[in-house]
């Protein structure tokens, strides 16, 4: 049903409000599904350090922002191609986007050897950098170590399951997700527990989960996807049009990754000074909030894959309402599980953390994030949705401006005044006047140009 009502879309087909709803159901509840298992099992992640005790919570979570920022860098170098994938698709030229599929494979192999060595090389500093203390400094420097030596994994993790997403193809990449994040828990038992490697087994049991769910998904990729599978006879063609629209598209991405897990850093190193149980408490409502919303990003994985797809078959209002579609549902979404976070707030703190001040705080920050969650995922669909086109410049200067010219400042003078209460709603103004700019972006015509 879900490649019947794809095929009818790329044609032309008139597809009703009824049947394009089913199409964003059927391509969202795999990734979704995804999400909210992977969190689940990052909660559980989570408590299984937190109860070694709040030093080794705070090892792991002064370094959690650096690890976005370079898993964000990862994503952008396969982006600009995967959203190209999508577009040939859309387009019909399946010949040509399996091309580009083998292209895309051989450019982010020689970009994952080039961040590995970069991100292996400063591994002894960034603790330093972010403010470490003695006490947890060797255990953030080795967890970050072996988190850089995961990074080709991770690239060809993003490439192959961005791949699949572009032909439609949720359920392999999403059944990955699921399964990385159980080998993970699993992993981590032997490792922390069994093995008394503590942090660094954290790391280890990570990087496991990643290359024994990677390597299936490539395979899958390569001689299973209906429309991506490796055929004889086709050799690989190398085109200019390939590496400037990829840089047209991934540079932004690149950019907007750094501007936003640069802000996180930023972030950290502001709650820093505050202490190991605001430090903990920081690291651990960060976790407990990804219930919330990381089953946005499955919802933006969904628009990604049908306005690219939308797009490069012509249908620019089709593409249109699609973001709104999937955009609405989302905020819907958001709303409700904010709400649960809300009344929950304590609970959830308290499956990560046995510690009753680690708890008492982290459950404050988290009703004052509560109130932000449904722009907050209008921000993040709505960026899913233009991605799909390729608009990626406008939707990173907003991530700017947001992150730096209104979160960061008013942190820095809330936390003054309010403690990490205080840079948590400065946090929540910001989610909110970022979803804000999204929906007018949304609103326009520009992203679909």
């Amino acid at each position: 049903m879900k490649s019947d009502l794809l095929a009818r879309m790329r044609n032309g087909d008139s597809l009703s409000l009824k049947e394009q709803l089913r199409l964003i159901i059927s391509l969202s509840v795999p990734p979704v599904l995804a999400q909210l298992s992977s969190i689940l099992m990052t909660f559980i992640d989570a408590s299984m350090v937190g109860h070694l005790g709040e030093r080794e919570g705070a090892a792991i979570g002064l370094v959690a922002s650096s690890t976005w920022l370079i898993w964000g860098l990862s994503f952008s170098c396969t982006m600009g191609f995967t959203v190209q994938i999508s577009h040939l698709i859309g387009a019909g030229k399946n010949e040509e986007a399996r091309n580009l599929v083998k292209v895309s494979a051989l450019v982010n192999s020689a970009l994952a050897v080039f961040l590995t060595l970069s991100v292996a090389g400063i591994s002894p500093f960034v603790p330093l950098w972010l403010g470490s203390t003695e006490a947890i400094y060797e255990d953030s420097r080795l967890y970050f170590l072996i988190f850089a030596l995961s990074i080709p994994i991770i690239q060809f993790n993003c490439l192959a399951g961005g791949a699949l997403q572009a032909s439609g193809e949720m359920k392999m990449p999403s059944a990955m997700q699921i399964l990385m994040a159980v080998l993970n828990v699993v992993l981590n038992y032997v490792f922390i527990y069994l093995l008394d490697m503590g942090v660094k087994g954290a790391a280890v049991a990570t990087l496991i989960a990643r290359f024994l769910t990677t390597v299936p998904l490539i395979f899958f990729l390569l001689y299973k996807c209906e429309i991506l599978r490796l055929r004889s006879g086709e050799k690989i063609c190398f085109k200019k049009s390939y590496f400037s629209t990829a840089v047209k598209i991934g540079v932004p991405t690149a950019f907007e990754q750094c501007i936003m897990t640069g802000g996180q850093v930023a972030f950290t190193k502001i709650v820093s000074p505050l202490g190991q149980t605001a430090l903990s408490a920081n690291s651990f409502a960060i976790t407990a909030e990804s219930l919330c919303y990381m089953p946005s990003y499955g919802l933006a994985a969904a628009a990604t894959t049908i306005t690219g797809q939308c797009y490069g078959s012509g249908q620019k209002e089709l593409t249109r309402r699609f973001g709104w579609i999937t955009t609405l549902t989302g905020m819907v979404f958001m709303a409700l599980t904010g709400t649960l976070m809300f009344i929950f707030a304590r609970q959830m703190i308290g499956l990560i953390s046995p510690e009753p001040s680690v708890i008492e705080l982290g459950a404050k920050i988290l009703m004052i994030e509560a109130f932000c969650e449904p722009l907050y995922g209008a921000s993040l669909i709505a960026s899913g949705a233009m991605r799909g086109t390729g608009d990626t410049f406008v939707p990173s200067c907003f991530k700017f401006f947001s992150m730096w010219m209104v979160r960061i400042p008013l942190a820095l003078f809330l936390r003054g005044i309010y403690g990490l209460e205080g840079v948590w709603a400065a946090m929540s103004f910001e989610l909110c006047v970022r979803g804000i700019l999204f929906l007018i972006r949304l609103w326009g015509r520009g992203w679909v140009k």
